[in-house]
Order: structure tokens, then sequence, then C-alpha cells
């Protein structure tokens, strides 16, 4: 076989390859990206559910569970937090749940809605 033929057969073999490869990275990226904002989210509800638990106290819920997840981005609001019961009594459960949208970084896949949840009994 003759070189002089097969010049430029790498260069059109990559370009082919290439978006295949760059969608694979791009998903890669997401999907990581989205899995630490579901941490996140999950360890952020455990907070806020210990802290009803603990002090029965909403707004001190809101605030850790807003600390807790400081990386976030967009941060949460206090809309993207739910207690349930507003009042926790001893014996009862609380429950701490937290939906946030996550943004794509890449734009391939629309916003997805996560949800972390906490649970634990009133009162220690």
């Amino acid at each position: 076989m003759d070189r002089k033929n097969e010049r430029g057969a790498a260069a059109v073999e990559f370009a082919i390859v290439l978006p295949v490869l760059l969608l694979l990275l791009m998903g890669i990226i997401e999907f990581g990206h989205a899995y630490n904002a579901q941490l996140t989210v999950t360890q952020a509800a455990r907070e806020g559910v210990r802290v009803m638990a603990i002090s029965n106290d909403p707004a001190a819920v809101r605030t850790a569970t807003k600390n807790a997840a400081r990386t976030l981005y967009p941060t949460l609001t206090d809309s993207n937090v739910a207690i349930s019961p507003v009042a926790c009594t001893p014996g009862s459960t609380a429950v701490v749940t937290i939906t946030y949208p996550v943004a794509t970084i890449t734009g391939i896949v629309g916003p997805i809605t996560l949800t972390g949840k906490g649970t634990m009994r009133c009162g220690g």
C-alpha cells in the first residue's frame, strides 16, 4: 500500500470519534455534578431534622439546613425546605424535605429536581 493514499485518514477518524468522546465526557461531568448536589441536599435534610428533633425551632432548622448546603449553587432558600410537623412533640417523628432544582452545567439535560429527606424521632 502506498502511504500517500492514507494521508489524512487519522484526522478523519478523529473527527468522527471526537463528538462521541466529548458527549461521554460531558455526561460524566453532569452525573458527577448531580450526584454531588444530591449528597449535599440529603445531608442538609439530615442536619435540619436533627436540629428539629433537638430544639423544636423551625427557624433554626431552616438556618441549619441552609448552612449545611452552603456549597450548592444557587443556594437553598426557605421555600426549598419543608418541615413536618411544624411543632415537634416527644415521641412523634419530624421530617425535613428539601426540593432543589439543579441547573445542569452543559445544558444537555434540563434542570433536574432533587429531593433530600431526613426523618428523626422528636425529643431524641
